[in-house]
């Protein structure tokens, strides 16, 4: 893998063959957020969501834990989880912000997204981890909301998430008890994609990666605009959402070499374009 720089050894950049992977390294924090954790995250997704070379990326976390959310030792010593030197208002723009430009461009860019989850995803973490489009667990990793457990009531785009992806009904549940999810639970719920054995977790990963870095560029693109207009558009705009992209697609080269490879019974080389 090329490594790239990022500006701290909170998050880990690296690029394979058309896919980002970032890790959150903070192992000994269960990989909490820091404010260069959060920072690094914000630039590297704007930076990936524009570069042509990249197809797919992976979120993950070092170690044996995904993302503990916030860094609650960090607020329990400062005495104060949310403003600390800013005012209010400040603080609540500043999170504001910070969310679209992480949690959200992770649901948004015109990408792939995979969240592969080695240990426990809780708190912010889990809201990370719901934001992508596709998600992994070790067999042996949890997923929990943590909030209300320090008298938080939520970040990080969780709560729309988690209410897309299993309903209101389960969701309210999840959010106010904070109960502990296993691997195999979330993927009965519908929280993950797949569940493997811990030693196989990033191969599995990868070999998805690769398969959508190596699938048709332009089409994943508007289906995911397609997938998330749906989740709150009405039903005509979605068709004609659907028909425009559909028409675009048609004209593409991916389109055209596929048609042919599909009649010569071949496998299609995709170019995204």
């Amino acid at each position: 893998m090329q490594k790239i720089e990022t500006g701290t050894e909170h998050l880990i950049f690296e690029k394979l063959d058309g896919v980002a992977v970032l890790t959150m390294n903070r192992p000994e924090a269960r990989n909490a957020m820091s404010g260069e954790m959060n920072e690094a995250m914000r630039n590297v997704l704007a930076e990936v969501e524009l570069d042509p070379t990249v197809r797919c990326v992976v979120l993950t976390g070092a170690g044996k834990g995904f993302c503990a959310g916030g860094d609650v030792k960090g607020m329990a010593s400062s005495g104060d989880g949310t403003v600390g030197e800013n005012t209010i208002d400040a603080a609540i723009h500043r999170q504001r912000v910070h969310q679209r430009a992480t949690a959200g461009k992770l649901f948004k860019m015109p990408k792939p997204t995979i969240a592969a989850l080695p240990g426990a995803a809780a708190g912010a973490g889990l809201s990370y981890a719901l934001a992508c489009d596709l998600r992994i667990m070790s067999s042996s990793a949890i997923m929990t909301t943590a909030f209300a457990k320090v008298g938080f009531s939520g970040d990080y785009g969780g709560s729309y998430f988690m209410t897309q992806l299993i309903g209101s009904a389960k969701a309210r549940e999840l959010y106010f008890l904070s109960d502990r999810v296993t691997a195999d639970d979330a993927l009965n719920l519908g929280l993950t994609n797949w569940v493997c054995d811990p030693d196989e977790l990033m191969e599995k990963t990868m070999e998805i990666a690769q398969k959508l870095s190596n699938g048709p560029a332009v089409a994943y693109r508007y289906m995911k605009e397609n997938l998330n207009r749906a989740i709150g558009g009405e039903i005509d705009e979605c068709l004609d959402l659907e028909a425009t992209h559909h028409i675009h697609c048609g004209q593409t080269e991916d389109h055209r070499n596929a048609t042919k490879a599909f009649v010569e019974k071949k496998e299609p080389v995709f170019k995204g374009k």
